[in-house]
């Protein structure tokens, strides 16, 4: 696992020269979200939820002045990146006498620059007050859909509480990712983060696994086996599907909860336990409690703070940045790109599977693209039969001919934490605002050009095969999408009798 922090925040001071989307993207790869800002009197608002300053600097100091100034006024100190154009580098022994944290050169913009910057102070000019930042490994998440976000920033609180969490949500949300997210937000981050999918193993099993047994407990316990609660000592244990453990498992486990203390099978005495536990389920517990599948007592128990993570068709925003992360993940080797078309189906598609089906369509069309670059014809969705999105809360924008940034190909272990709304705008250009158009054309357009695809592979081949074969589709598609065209026009009846 990767070490960054989940949440380095850093208001962007530079009015004259505005970021680029590939400068977006390094600042992203280096774990800075990035809040661009015009005004003193913007940072000044703004400061409480920062963790970083960066103030360009043209050949004077007179905004590192005023910046300090605003944090002396406010008395919050963060610390303070400036970036000097390379012609002014004397201003940089300057900047650091005056407070500055670190001076970077303002053309610089790779990763490993950034991240120094970021994470290796200068020894010899610490910041007075540098804010202090977790160093455990923390997981790469996306969040920027606004709810998204909100469920970010109420993660985060839930984390600093000694409170047992219940995580809700559709299978394949990105509940664990949550579960991860406020163990490494709580103090716990250098604990360990043990998880157990309680639907994955036999009853007699999860028992053994939770509590641990003694040497000659029962018939093959050659040795002691501490359970994994035992392993979590110190950090977090995350239960997952939770609503699947068995009866007496409940009884057993809420015992464990109050207590704070077990007994491993064939023990005699009990040993203490400091663990938070984080469940997550895709059941109504309310209505299992009715049908008496789950014991109430146990629900009131874990469920002491409820965090929901929605399904992604309600989070539309989190689309193109997490197919930009699954591309970086599972294309290592190759710099992909999405096209225009191509995004404006990602984020019609109403994504039953959620994340889980996602990450399959991304990793069929780095399959089926043979050039690197992403067009709609590449995406297989797992529901053949695609419409608009239930949830369309916004048209969709008239896709240009411009795709994805090239992202590095060592992106996928060293990504950002959620990243912020400007940031992904800049990141994956999106298509322009200007002439909206219904989903309905949109859905028109793509099944003609998917039409003319079809037809061309039908003309330039011998036989079905080595058409489906060049468009990048099995066969029985090819027949399915043929049977749809028929009696479109002559050219499709001639193509369903070949």
């Amino acid at each position: 696992m990767s070490s960054f922090n989940i949440a380095q925040h850093a208001l962007w001071l530079d009015p004259v020269h505005p970021l680029a989307a590939p400068e977006h993207a390094q600042l992203a790869l280096a774990g800075l979200t990035v809040h661009r800002l015009h005004t003193l009197e913007d940072i000044q608002k703004q400061l409480t939820d920062a963790d970083w300053v960066v103030v360009r600097l043209d050949n004077s100091l007179e905004r590192l002045q005023a910046v300090l100034a605003v944090q002396q006024q406010a008395q919050i100190t963060v610390p303070v990146i400036c970036r000097v154009d390379r012609q002014h580098l004397s201003l940089a022994v300057q900047a650091m006498r005056l407070g500055a944290f670190h001076v970077i050169a303002a053309d610089e913009w790779t990763v490993p620059a950034w991240q120094a910057a970021l994470h290796k102070p200068d020894q010899k000019n610490p910041a007075p007050q540098a804010v202090a930042h977790s160093t455990a490994p923390q997981r790469s998440v996306v969040y920027v859909d606004p709810v998204s976000r909100h469920l970010l920033a109420l993660a985060q609180r839930v984390a600093k509480a000694q409170v047992t969490a219940l995580i809700e949500g559709p299978t394949g949300a990105g509940k664990e990712v949550l579960a991860r997210v406020l163990h490494e937000s709580s103090n716990r981050a250098r604990g360990p983060f043990v998880g157990l999918n309680c639907a994955a193993l036999p009853e007699q099993l999860i028992d053994d696994m939770l509590f641990g047994h003694e040497k000659g407990a029962f018939t093959g316990a050659h040795k002691d086996f501490k359970g994994l609660f035992e392993q979590a000592q110190g950090g977090t244990l995350f239960l997952d599907e939770i609503g699947e453990m068995p009866m007496h498992l409940q009884a057993k486990l809420l015992r464990v909860l109050q207590e704070r203390q077990l007994t491993r099978l064939g023990a005699e005495r009990p040993v203490a336990v400091d663990v938070r536990v984080v469940a997550a389920t895709n059941k109504d517990l309310r209505q299992a409690i009715v049908t008496r599948e789950f014991r109430e007592d146990l629900y009131f128990r874990i469920s002491t703070f409820k965090l929901r993570v929605p399904a992604l068709r309600d989070r539309p925003g989190d689309i193109l940045p997490l197919v930009a992360q699954l591309l970086a993940r599972h294309a290592k080797d190759s710099v992909f790109t999405v096209s225009a078309e191509a995004q404006a189906l990602l984020l019609a598609y109403p994504w039953p599977g959620n994340v889980r089906e996602l990450e399959n369509v991304v990793q069929r069309a780095v399959v089926l693209s043979p050039d690197a670059q992403i067009e709609a014809m590449h995406l297989m969705f797992d529901d053949t039969l695609m419409g608009p999105a239930p949830d369309a809360r916004q048209p969709v924008a008239k896709a240009e001919e411009e795709s994805l940034p090239r992202l590095p190909a060592q992106a996928p272990h060293e990504m950002q934490g959620p990243l912020c709304e400007e940031e992904f705008n800049a990141l994956l250009q999106p298509p322009s605002t200007n002439g909206l158009v219904a989903v309905g054309h949109l859905q028109t357009a793509v099944k003609s050009n998917e039409h003319q695809l079809i037809m061309a592979a039908i003309q330039n081949t011998e036989s079905r095969i080595e058409a489906a074969r060049q468009l990048g589709i099995s066969p029985r598609t090819l027949r399915y999408k043929l049977a749809k065209l028929k009696g479109g026009n002559e050219l499709s009846s001639m193509a369903l009798a070949r």
